[in-house]
C-alpha cells in the first residue's frame, strides 16, 4: 500500500514510535486511534478486519501488544518484517487488570481479567507463525519460569467484534500464571493505563516494596530493569501479602483448539529473548 500525498504514516509522525521495553515509565506505550496495518516503521490503513483465511490467527492485545512500537521491537529482534494487521475491535467478557509478577522490563504490567457484561475496545493483532511465535517467547510461553500462558478464549464467553458485522470465535489471549492484584475488595484491580500512578500506588501500599526498589516510580524501573532475581523477589512478595487474586480465565489454559501452527519456528529458543 502507498500512503496518500501529503500524508506521513511512520509511526514517529504518528506518536506511536514509543517502545516501553527501553523506557519503561511509557508502558504500555501509545496505542492507534483506528485499526491499521503495521509494516515496519509506517501503520497504513487496513482494507478487511479479519484475515482467518490467510494462515493467520487472532491474539488479543491487552497492555503494549497494542503498541505499534513495542510490536515492531519485538519483532526485530528476530528479524521478521512481515506485516501485522492490528484491528480495533469492541470485546465483550474482559477487562485490563495488573499483573501479579515484576517485569524484567521494568514495569508492572497489564493482565486480561474475566469481566462478564464489561465491554472494552481492544486491538485483535492478526499473526502468522513466525509473529505468534515471537510473541509467545516475549510473553514467556514456552518457558517453564514463564509469566504467561496463551489461552484460547471461546465465543460467547468472550465476544469479539472487529467491526465488520461479525464476530469471531474467539481469540487469544495471555493469561497470567501469578494471577493479578486486586483492588482490595477481592476483585481484579483495573491496570490504569500508566506506570507511573500505578507504581506509586504499589509502592505507597507497602514497605517491603520499598525497601526492595526504592520510594519513587523511576527508582522502582531502575532497580527492576533486567536484575531477574529482585524481580522475582517482588513477584513473592505480592503474594505474600495477599494482593494477588485469580484472574477468573485460567480455565480456558490447556483446553482450546490445538496450536495452529504446531512444529513451526519456535524463536523463544534464542538465549537471547527477553520476557516481560
Amino acid at each position: 500500500m502507498s500512503k496518500p500525498p501529503g500524508e506521513d504514516r511512520t509511526l514517529r509522525a504518528l506518536g506511536l514510535a514509543e517502545v516501553p521495553r527501553e523506557e519503561p515509565l511509557l508502558y504500555p506505550g501509545a496505542w492507534p486511534r483506528e485499526s491499521g496495518l503495521l509494516a515496519g516503521d509506517r501503520l497504513l490503513p487496513l482494507d478487511r478486519a479479519v484475515y482467518e483465511g490467510d494462515g493467520r490467527v487472532p491474539v488479543l492485545a491487552i497492555g503494549s501488544n497494542a503498541s505499534p512500537g513495542q510490536l515492531r521491537h519485538k519483532m526485530a529482534e528476530f528479524g521478521i518484517d512481515a506485516p501485522i494487521p492490528m484491528v480495533r475491535s469492541r470485546v465483550t467478557g474482559l477487562d485490563i487488570g495488573v499483573s501479579a509478577h515484576v517485569s524484567r522490563m521494568g514495569y508492572v504490567s497489564a493482565s486480561p481479567v474475566g469481566a462478564p457484561g464489561t465491554v472494552r475496545e481492544l486491538f485483535v493483532l492478526w499473526l502468522d507463525a513466525e509473529q505468534l511465535a515471537v510473541i509467545d517467547a516475549s510473553e514467556g510461553v514456552p518457558m517453564a519460569g514463564g509469566n504467561f500462558d496463551r489461552a484460547w478464549l471461546p465465543a460467547p464467553d468472550v465476544r469479539v467484534e472487529p467491526g465488520d458485522g461479525s464476530v469471531l470465535r474467539g481469540a487469544y489471549a495471555y493469561v497470567n500464571r501469578h494471577g493479578v492484584l486486586h483492588d482490595g475488595t477481592g476483585a481484579p484491580r483495573r491496570h490504569p493505563g500508566a506506570q507511573r500512578p500505578l507504581i506509586t500506588e504499589l509502592l505507597h501500599g507497602s514497605a517491603r516494596l520499598r525497601a526492595l526498589f526504592g520510594a519513587t516510580p523511576e527508582e522502582f524501573c531502575a532497580r527492576a530493569r533486567a536484575d531477574r532475581r529482585l524481580c522475582d523477589r517482588g513477584t513473592r512478595l505480592f503474594a505474600e501479602e495477599e494482593r494477588v487474586t485469580a484472574s477468573g480465565l485460567e480455565r480456558y489454559v490447556g483446553s482450546g483448539p490445538e496450536d495452529p501452527f504446531a512444529g513451526g519456528r519456535t524463536p523463544s529458543a534464542d538465549p537471547t529473548a527477553p520476557m516481560p
